[in-house]
Parts: structure tokens; C-alpha cells; sequence
């Protein structure tokens, strides 16, 4: 797939997919012969799962070091103490998520609340 392609089925703009090439957090698998990026299947998923961690608050080496864990994890050729390493660094990342997770709840709440005062006062 091209970029616009994939912009388009992850609903993040060019600009962002090519900045995540350029700090190194995704690399597509390919390119033409002309020098666009190709992406595959593999790379789209991938994209989804940094797109879900954007949110949340992390930063671009936490994605990084999260995306290098779950390769080592879905690697057959990954070392075994590699992979116990990489497994307890995405509990942690798990339990950072849940944390930053419920911070955003308890924002939307705020939230909620405020448009429940001004919608009263406009009665």
C-alpha cells in the first residue's frame, strides 16, 4: 500500500506517518523503484497499535521501546531471555497504560461535569 492509502485506513495524516519513519518508530517495508513508501498488512498494524498508545501520553521512545518488545515477542527466532525481558517491559507499559488510562476518565468526567454547569445556566 501507499502512504495515502494508509493514512486514509488509519485516519492519521501523511505528515505523521512520515515523522514516525524519520525518529525511526516505524520504517514502511518497501518502496517503489520511484522512492514511495510501501506498506504491508504487518506495517498497518503496527501503526494501529502506536496510533492507540498516542493517546495515552507516551512518548516517542516509550512507543519505540513497546514496538521493539512486541516484534521480540512475536519473533520465532527471539532469544528466550529476550523475550521474558521484553514481556516484563510491556506488563510495566500495561500497567502505565491502565494508570494514564483512568487520568483520562476521571479528565472526561471533568469534563462531563462543566458541560452539565453550562448547559444548565443556559436554561
Amino acid at each position: 500500500m501507499h502512504i495515502g492509502e494508509v493514512a486514509a485506513r488509519t485516519e492519521l495524516s501523511l505528515r505523521s506517518l512520515r515523522h514516525w519513519e524519520e525518529v525511526g518508530l516505524l520504517t514502511p517495508s518497501g518502496r517503489t523503484e520511484g522512492g514511495f513508501r510501501l506498506y504491508t498488512e504487518a506495517d498497518v498494524d503496527k501503526i494501529m497499535v502506536i496510533r492507540r498508545m498516542k493517546p495515552l501520553g507516551f512518548s516517542l521512545d516509550h512507543m519505540k521501546a513497546a514496538m521493539v518488545d512486541i516484534e521480540t515477542l512475536a519473533s520465532d527466532e527471539a532469544d528466550p531471555d529476550a523475550q521474558d525481558t521484553a514481556r516484563e517491559r510491556l506488563r510495566i507499559t500495561q500497567q502505565d497504560a491502565v494508570e494514564r488510562r483512568q487520568k483520562l476518565v476521571a479528565q472526561l468526567a471533568m469534563a462531563d461535569e462543566f458541560l452539565d454547569l453550562i448547559s444548565g445556566r443556559l436554561i
